[in-house]
């Protein structure tokens, strides 16, 4: 699976993340869980969402030549 689960914190229910350590990535939040994943050097990734709920993540890559 490309979604990492990220973990938050459970008193409060907040995400704390160090941005200086995250490059090209996206986080996604729905339905009380936090994933996160990176995106591709060239395609394209899409967030399916359904009666304003995520449910899937789709992804469409190719290569330069």
């Amino acid at each position: 699976m490309r979604l990492k689960e990220m973990k938050t914190d459970p008193a409060t229910m907040q995400l704390n993340v160090d941005i200086m350590g995250i490059n090209n990535k996206v986080i996604v939040i729905g339905n009380g869980k936090v994933k996160f994943t990176d995106l591709p050097e060239h395609g394209e990734t899409t967030i399916v969402t359904h009666q304003g709920k995520v449910k899937r993540v789709k992804w469409d890559e190719g290569e330069e030549f």
